[in-house]
């Protein structure tokens, strides 16, 4: 798999930086945020270093789709399915995108307000 040196999420998915992960498969790792927004706040990522949702392709279309799946499970597993909970993806950085390998947030444990930001 594609990987970049710097990137911090590469690093994890390299088990170079520590993380509490929640989830991982051949393709897809889950982890905590360092710096939760809510009481449940995971990062869901591809294996495969994608810096922007501007740079997904027919290619990495499915792999990115499966995100949310992930997503899903890890909402029933955390028990924040049926209260609910939000996705959400950056792309650059006037929408607060910092790291530069596409994630998926998924937030819960509160009410969440709208519009966000």
């Amino acid at each position: 798999m594609k990987e970049d040196r710097q990137c911090i999420f590469c690093k994890i998915i390299a088990r170079e930086i520590g993380s509490t992960i929640l989830y991982e498969d051949n393709d897809i790792i889950a982890f905590n945020d360092i710096a939760p927004k809510a009481p449940v706040h995971v990062i869901i990522i591809p294996k495969q270093h994608i810096e922007r949702i501007n740079d997904i392709t027919a290619e990495t279309a499915l792999l990115v789709g499966r995100l949310i799946l992930v997503a899903k499970t890890l909402a029933e597993k955390l028990e924040i399915a049926e209260s609910g909970y939000r996705l959400v993806f950056n792309c650059n950085q006037n929408a607060g995108q910092a790291v530069f390998h596409i994630h998926l947030h998924l937030l819960g444990g509160r009410l969440l307000h709208w519009p966000p930001g």
